[in-house]
């Protein structure tokens, strides 16, 4: 599809610069952030702490763009944290049981 819209298309500085900015720096502070945290988690938290990424992100759509705050918005990052929080907060079963 970009093959067939290319014709159309010109390179604007400052969407360029956003792309760099957003992909580079927005990005590497992210990964930077999470390989820190990383070795203090267990394997399942970290997996499930990952599911995370789309409430933040849309958080930071509302944030930094002005995004509307939609009860369904809202519904779902509920059921999404509701569900890494039982995961994390799960009482893990003793091993001499």
């Amino acid at each position: 599809m970009s093959l067939i819209l290319l014709n159309g298309s010109s390179l604007d500085m400052a969407g360029f610069w956003y792309a760099v900015c957003s992909g580079a720096i927005a990005s590497g502070m992210g990964y930077a952030i999470w390989y820190a945290v990383l070795p203090a988690l267990k394997a399942a938290n970290a997996a499930t702490v990952q599911l995370s990424v789309p409430v933040i992100a849309a958080m930071g759509g509302i944030v930094l763009l002005n995004e509307p705050i939609t009860l369904r918005l809202l519904l779902a990052s509920v059921a999404v944290l509701g569900g890494i929080a039982l995961v994390i907060l799960q009482k893990q079963p003793s091993d001499g049981i």
